[in-house]
């Protein structure tokens, strides 16, 4: 069949690791060691933390541990969608953070703008392109929700345009699209993650942060009265301050661990596609960042050399016990061969394509559907993680307010419920199993029923437990 032809021959690896730009790993750590600030974990939240932690306070000493090797973990496996949302829309930022939204927004686009500003101060090719955000119709109940949102969306100011079903397959020719809305506020679009977080760490060397790759944490405590020591496999690290930037991996602090599980994500990235396929699908004209309207959404972008990389919608996965075991849970053939189904039902034109990339990635999820931070320790460790498929942008907030719970010219933002309000913690084995798998069924069948949501959801909507798109 023509969906398992395409992934025949494709490599198990993040097209945006497969790169001839990708940096030479750092040497392990191999003595003990001592620092002002720790920072462990070396993809979005950690890279921003270092950097901004080094521009509030130039002569700080700081350490920067990686597992693997920086940009390993979810931050060089997403889609690269960067918007400025870092609250997960407007109606779950006013159910956990009521009177923060207008707030939130401003902050979100305050953030995106420095964001900018400071890859160009660097000289950071993330490969940046302001395309937007555009979400497509794929049914009938989808085409109403969309008309509704522009309505609102166009009568508070926002740039926004509604494409009828002609529209929008005029601007991606898909015969699923119904309809189409283009958000083109706030500076959103999409980046090549990993060269992001390469470029952060080129960055971070020149300004004399210490960066430790293949560095496993094994435990972090307290060492007496205004210490923390991190023991590592190569050495342990003693430090006045310590930020702890893993998001889904396994992390020794508990109230870290209760606060978010590990969702897998799988995506695949096509062949660069050839005139002929381009002109049949159009796309390469707009170049959209898309996702469809559903619980159970795709999303997909246009990379510069003209492939397509496409993930998300059915092929995401909770795996029993907050399973991260990349040996059984990474490379799945059922779920990829799922996604390339999808895909050729979503663009039938591209028969004939291969994919040459497939991969997978885990998304750290919170209750409250975007970033949950947090200290401890008397003020020597923090943490801000779960940002629940919003990290490319909101990441760097995230790890503003990390510094900021360590002193690091702290603000009025930490007094903001988004900062100190505690999330709900997600319910222990088995009842974490059977909600998130018992939820995501759920979800589906709303999907296919023209997005009616059924009493399981309904409930969750009541306790805005619910993800909805």
């Amino acid at each position: 069949m023509q969906h398992l032809e395409a992934l025949k021959d494709s490599k198990y690896c993040s097209l945006w690791h497969d790169q001839d730009i990708r940096p030479d790993t750092v040497p392990a750590l191999k003595e003990d060691v001592n620092c002002e600030l720790l920072i462990v974990g070396g993809g979005f939240t950690g890279l921003w933390a270092a950097l901004q932690a080094k521009e509030r306070k130039a002569d700080a000493d700081i350490i920067l541990i990686e597992k693997t090797f920086v940009a390993d973990g979810a931050s060089g496996r997403n889609g690269g969608f960067l918007n400025a949302s870092l609250a997960h829309g407007e109606n779950n930022t006013e159910h956990h953070f009521p009177g923060e939204a207008q707030r939130l927004e401003a902050l979100g686009h305050q953030n995106m703008a420095e964001l900018l500003e400071t890859l160009q101060r660097y000289n950071i090719d993330a490969r940046y392109e302001p395309v937007g955000d555009t979400c497509v119709a794929t049914n009938q109940g989808s085409v109403e929700h969309l008309r509704e949102e522009y309505d609102e969306e166009k009568a508070a100011g926002k740039e926004v345009i509604f494409y009828d079903q002609q529209q929008m397959q005029a601007q991606v020719n898909s015969p699923t699209y119904l309809a189409g809305l283009w958000c083109k506020e706030g500076q959103s679009g999409i980046v090549d993650p990993a060269r992001l977080c390469w470029g952060l760490k080129r960055v971070l060397l020149e300004l004399g942060v210490r960066i430790f790759e293949n560095t496993p944490l094994e435990s972090v405590k307290p060492l007496g009265q205004d210490k923390m020591q991190a023991h590592c496999l190569g050495g342990n690290i003693t430090s006045d301050k310590v930020l702890m930037a893993t998001n889904a991996f396994h992390n020794p602090i508990g109230a870290i661990r209760r606060s978010v599980i590990p969702v897998w994500d799988y995506q695949l990235a096509t062949e660069p596609l050839n005139d002929a396929q381009l002109e049949a699908i159009g796309w390469h004209k707009s170049r959209h960042a898309i996702s469809n309207y559903a619980n159970m959404f795709h999303y997909y972008r246009m990379t510069q050399d003209n492939r397509i990389t496409w993930g998300g919608g059915g092929a995401v996965r909770y795996y029993f016990n907050n399973g991260t075991d990349i040996a059984t849970q990474a490379d799945v053939p059922a779920l990829f061969e799922q996604l390339s189904k999808e895909f050729f039902e979503t663009f039938p034109q591209l028969k004939g394509v291969k994919f040459s990339h497939r991969w997978s990635g885990i998304i750290a999820t919170s209750t409250r559907f975007c970033m949950v931070p947090g200290v401890t320790y008397n003020g020597r460790l923090a943490w801000a993680v779960g940002y629940t498929g919003l990290g490319v942008g909101a990441s760097r907030f995230g790890a503003r307010i990390g510094i900021e719970l360590l002193g690091y010219q702290p603000s009025d933002i930490l007094q903001m419920h988004f900062v100190t309000k505690k999330p709900m913690p997600w319910a222990p084995e088995p009842f974490r199993w059977f909600g998130v798998r018992y939820t995501q069924d759920a979800l589906i069948k709303a999907d296919s029923r023209n997005g009616e949501r059924g009493l399981w959801l309904k409930m969750l909507d009541k306790l805005n437990l619910g993800f909805t798109c």
